[in-house]
């Protein structure tokens, strides 16, 4: 019989993370409560020590609204070519009969 792995969202990782960074309980004690093993406690933990100092920073802001942006821009031109797309099926269809 196969036993069923138990998914975390992102929100629960850093809740756990966050648990043990503050080191209130230990691993052990984290990992009964929320049934995790040890061993992934802290891998979340060194991944959130690592990349705290980030959600801090001004370039993330930066590169997120540039992406925002980016990805605006490509949205428009999609369906700038899909309005042309389809202009030229109907004129494709009147030409040929």
């Amino acid at each position: 019989m196969s036993i069923k792995r138990k998914k975390f969202t992102t929100a629960e990782k850093a809740k756990i993370a966050l648990e043990a960074i503050k080191g209130d309980l230990t691993i052990t004690q984290i990992s009964s409560r929320y049934e995790v093993h040890p061993t992934q406690i802290n891998k979340w933990k060194k991944q959130g020590l690592l990349y705290f100092p980030e959600a801090f920073s001004e370039k993330a802001v930066q590169q997120k609204d540039s992406h925002e942006k980016e990805l605006a821009e490509l949205y428009q031109e999609i369906g700038k070519l899909k309005v042309e797309n389809d202009f030229l099926k109907k004129k494709s269809n009147v030409f040929s009969g």
